[in-house]
């Protein structure tokens, strides 16, 4: 198979990636994409995961883990490859796992927690921004710890189960 067979293939499976996805599900990848996308020029490089990961606070990424992330597609990430690899890792995924996988992206150490200061930033500013009454309700419904620190897992646990006491 020559370079040009190669890359027809590639173009051609890029058609079935956005019919894996609704409209809803595209526009939050496309958002999620413009966060790690920090100097917005349509690719995401290590360097865009390397302020990406500063902008979450966590400054001394290595250099192998970055390289790690960017072997994980074919080549540049551009949308196409970005939402590529996710339709590959969703592929009759359950949501909560694909949901704590999403968390588990801004809490490297696997502590299960992540720091609500934030996680409120992110909400309030990226993609579909939360309003302060917004804010307030989730951290009425999941409380952070005294270190402010939130429990992703019982959030992830409850957008895809319902709250336990909505069942009563």
């Amino acid at each position: 198979m020559g370079p040009f067979a190669k890359r027809r293939a590639v173009e051609g499976g890029s058609s079935s990636v956005f019919s894996m996805f609704d409209q809803t599900q595209i526009q939050e990848f496309k958002e999620a994409f413009t966060v790690i996308d920090q100097n917005r020029d349509g690719i995401i490089d290590k360097e865009d995961l390397r302020d990406t990961f500063a902008a979450m606070g966590r400054l001394n990424v290595k250099n192998e883990e970055l390289d790690a992330m960017m072997k994980e597609a074919s080549g540049p990430i551009n949308f196409t490859v970005f939402l590529n690899m996710f339709g590959e890792k969703l592929k009759g995924a359950d949501p909560e796992d694909v949901i704590t996988g999403a968390f588990k992206v801004l809490d490297p150490e696997g502590k299960g927690t992540i720091k609500k200061k934030f996680l409120e930033e992110l909400l309030t500013t990226q993609c579909d921004r939360f309003t302060p009454e917004e804010i307030k309700n989730m951290w009425a419904a999941f409380p952070p710890d005294v270190g402010g620190n939130v429990d992703y897992k019982n959030i992830c646990y409850v957008i895809t189960h319902g709250d336990a006491k909505d069942q009563e």
